[in-house]
């Protein structure tokens, strides 16, 4: 199964007729947990033996987290926060790793007394700081992958080069750690399994080299990249996971421990915005776009439009009307609150202020991202089927 061409949409009629009836008087992200246990399944499915970790960034609502655990899933924290947040919902800490490179010593103390011992590093500072206050912890080093091929690489803030690889390693072994394994991150959004082949054969090298100077790595955490649907086909889940999978055996070998992080992949596909068009304006009478604004922009949940990377769809009750293009803006008077210029949106000519709009494919990174009350906005409001 591959998920439609452009133009088309990923099947959710379940989410969409129900946002299509609610009363709302603020932009409202609407959830079905359903979609996420079937998503989950799937890649599962896929996957194999890998065993999940959800990154819980990507949408950190407790019946998220429920579910996630009732479904026998991992989980990745990047905070003492999201550590808890798991722990309330039953999650097992040896189940959680505590995959920030960058954490307070208090977080790393805490994640260790209530028996976390999975911890993520890429300096040598961190690992002092996780061998002080997490002694005998088991540690993967994350690195710098900078072949990616995602819509949204992600290649400088975390991990390191390889030059300094070996001497992290053989850092966290003399302070009584135990270096277990390399993490990388392809890069959110990647929409075909064969894009990561370049990042796989550069980790490869690094990973046999690793094990040629004696270190026992045994744990392989190909982080996340699972594609969600934002209008360009990709391959449905379980075939695009196991494909993952093959390209990993191929290059690896049988890893004894393989994890994976999804965000994006579990969750967008379960969630849509209910917001409002608020006006339609041309700046001149020479435009060749309209300027349409919604209520909801990148400071109440629309984050990830920054270099308009995720590209969203859009339903109105108008659709079967023409359609012609527009820059697509939100409501804040702050002149970086713009989702969509550089590629206009396609948008029916008969839009106006007033009508409903429903953004598809949004359960992740926009609850998340969503600010507290920018200009006196509300945040995203959150409702679960």
């Amino acid at each position: 199964m591959t998920y439609a061409a452009p133009g088309a949409f990923a099947p959710v009629p379940r989410i969409v007729s129900e946002a299509r009836l609610m009363e709302v008087d603020r932009p409202t992200l609407v959830l079905d947990v359903d979609r996420v246990e079937e998503q989950f399944r799937a890649l599962e499915a896929g996957l194999g033996r890998t065993r999940i970790h959800y990154a819980v960034k990507a949408n950190p609502h407790p019946k998220i987290i429920e579910r996630l655990v009732n479904l026998g899933s991992h989980f990745d924290a990047a905070s003492r926060g999201e550590i808890e947040l798991c722990l309330s919902q039953g999650a097992d800490p040896a189940d959680i790793s505590f995959g920030n490179t960058i954490k307070k010593v208090s977080d790393i103390e805490f994640a260790a007394h209530v028996g976390v011992t999975l911890f993520a590093a890429d300096a040598e500072e961190e690992l002092e700081k996780i061998a002080a206050y997490a002694p005998g912890s088991e540690v993967y080093i994350r690195l710098i992958v900078e072949n990616s091929q995602a819509d949204w690489p992600l290649s400088r803030k975390f991990g390191c080069k390889e030059d300094k690889l070996m001497g992290l390693l053989a850092h966290a072994r003399d302070l009584g750690l135990r270096p277990v394994g390399l993490s990388f991150h392809v890069g959110s959004q990647t929409r075909r399994a064969d894009m990561w082949t370049g990042v796989l054969d550069h980790v490869a090298g690094l990973w046999h080299a690793a094990r040629a100077e004696g270190f026992d790595l045994d744990l392989l955490n190909i982080g996340g990249g699972f594609p969600a649907f934002y209008g360009e086909a990709i391959d449905a889940p379980a075939v695009y996971a196991a494909r993952v999978m093959a390209l990993v055996t191929e290059r690896f070998g049988d890893v004894p421990r393989v994890m994976a992080e999804p965000g994006r992949g579990l969750v967008a596909e379960c969630g849509v915005i209910i917001a409002e068009c608020l006006l339609v304006s041309h700046k001149s009478d020479l435009d060749a776009h309209r300027w349409v604004y919604l209520d909801i922009g990148r400071f109440s949940g629309l984050a990830e439009t920054e270099g308009e990377a995720i590209r969203y769809q859009f339903i109105t009750p108008r659709d079967h009307d023409a359609h012609g293009p527009c820059i697509l803006a939100g409501p804040s008077c702050d002149s970086a609150d713009v989702l969509y210029e550089k590629r206009p949106v396609s948008l029916p000519m008969s839009l106006r202020a007033g009508d409903r709009v429903i953004i598809r494919n949004a359960g992740a990174y926009t609850s998340s991202y969503s600010s507290v009350g920018f200009n006196g906005f509300p945040p995203l409001d959150v409702v679960v089927l």
